[in-house]
């Protein structure tokens, strides 16, 4: 599949996710199309599960993961400390501090990536900063970080070091039991609180 394909079926997503949010929950947009064509093409929002693992490994404090999928697929299993804010409830008010914020660095992820890539698309074309999408989802991250495949032995060293890696990770994260990514049932008050961003005043005086 081309660039130019990638973009266009990522716009069309886009114009899907806009028309199935529930009209009293819709907020201003603030990026025009081709804003978001420049977007989607940079890829920028995107981060890799080896990248996530790492984070996770090393307790960044600047990471929040956010879990887009329904609250049923949440409970099932979770990578460890996220949050489940659900694509159909993304723009409430009530989870304005999370994904409006300059805090933390947040990473949507749900089993693919068509759905959190759905939810960063919505948040971006409204302004808000700071969000990205875990590249795969969790079906990318059961393959490789909890269940690795040892490389060719003509592969090169980059992909040896990059398994050893993801063999230590799958250790810390339980080997690819489902169950052990599985935290306790998270309610509203476990949710981390964030500090929402400062908005710019108005420049004082007038003409």
């Amino acid at each position: 599949m081309t660039i130019k394909s990638i973009v266009m079926m990522g716009l069309f997503m886009l114009g899907l996710v806009i028309a199935m949010v529930p009209e009293n929950t819709t907020k201003p947009y603030k990026l025009t199309a081709e804003d978001m064509l420049v977007e989607v093409q940079g890829a920028a929002e995107m981060v890799t599960a080896d990248e996530v693992a790492h984070w996770l490994i090393s307790k960044d404090p600047s990471l929040q993961l956010i879990d887009v999928r329904t609250p049923d697929e949440f409970q099932k299993y979770h990578l460890e400390g996220a949050i489940n804010i659900p694509i159909s409830v993304i723009l409430k008010d009530e989870n304005r501090d999370y994904v409006d914020q300059g805090v933390k660095m947040n990473v949507l992820y749900s089993n693919g990536t068509i759905g959190s890539h759905q939810a960063w698309m919505i948040l971006r074309q409204l302004g808000f900063e700071n969000n990205y999408v875990m590249q795969g989802g969790l079906n990318y991250w059961f393959d490789t970080i909890m269940n690795p495949q040892k490389p060719a032995t003509t592969s090169p060293d980059e992909e040896f070091a990059k398994y050893d890696f993801r063999k230590a990770a799958s250790g810390v994260f339980g080997g690819g039991s489902a169950g052990a990514l599985t935290a306790p049932t998270q309610t509203k008050a476990d949710k981390p609180k964030v500090k929402r961003k400062k908005k710019k005043k108005a420049p004082a005086g007038g003409c």
